[in-house]
């Protein structure tokens, strides 16, 4: 059985990730969100199993011990991280499988999945992402000079991957990422089959 793609999207914030992603899948239906677990308590509205798995912190440290993570990180005194067997799981039926995670965990699959499609979302340019980001209104100028000087940090990060896609329209950006997809499920070494047909 051909195999799913793993498909691994980061970028910096601002770049809009989570809308991309958003509509990737809508438009994709076919490929499944890989949902992260989390440390954390849940907050007004989130579900379990939707926007986490939320696990106690004692229960999240068993799971690390049981190598039951792709990748985790302790993020502010909470853990989050992909839970692994889905993923297995997925992409041995042959499922396509979609990571929306931050560079540093993405650079963590890496190394454990180099098979993956590993794409960076860059903006149109510094500027553009200073813009979007103080659009927000909700960082003080320190606040937003730190988010900016990390910016610059993981698009520098952003040259290990295989992929650079600009998100200059959402729209522009999902059918350049659709067309990347595309041409990842010809791969030869996702495809031993076709070659068993006729060896």
């Amino acid at each position: 059985m051909k195999k799913g793609l793993l498909i691994v999207i980061s970028g910096a914030s601002g770049t809009g990730k989570g809308t991309v992603c958003k509509e990737l899948l809508s438009r994709e239906p076919d490929i499944a969100f890989s949902v992260s677990a989390t440390s954390r308590a849940p907050r007004d509205g989130e579900a379990e199993g939707r926007e986490y798995y939320f696990r106690t912190r004692a229960a999240f440290e068993e799971m690390i011990a049981a190598g039951a993570f792709l990748e985790y990180a302790d993020v502010y005194g909470n853990y989050y991280g992909t839970p692994l067997a889905p993923i297995q799981e997925r992409r041995a039926a042959g499922e396509d499988i979609l990571l929306e995670i931050d560079t540093q965990g993405a650079l963590n699959v890496m190394e454990r999945c180099p098979d993956g499609t590993f794409i960076f979302l860059l903006p149109p340019s510094f500027e553009e992402l200073r813009r979007r980001i103080t659009r927000r209104g909700t960082e003080t100028e320190e606040e937003l000079m730190c988010r900016l000087h990390a910016a610059q940090d993981e698009i520098r990060l952003g040259k290990k991957y295989r992929y650079a896609v600009v998100n200059d329209t959402v729209a522009a950006a999902v059918e350049r990422i659709r067309t990347i997809l595309a041409a990842e499920r010809f791969r030869a070494d996702m495809n031993p089959a076709q070659f068993e047909r006729v060896s």
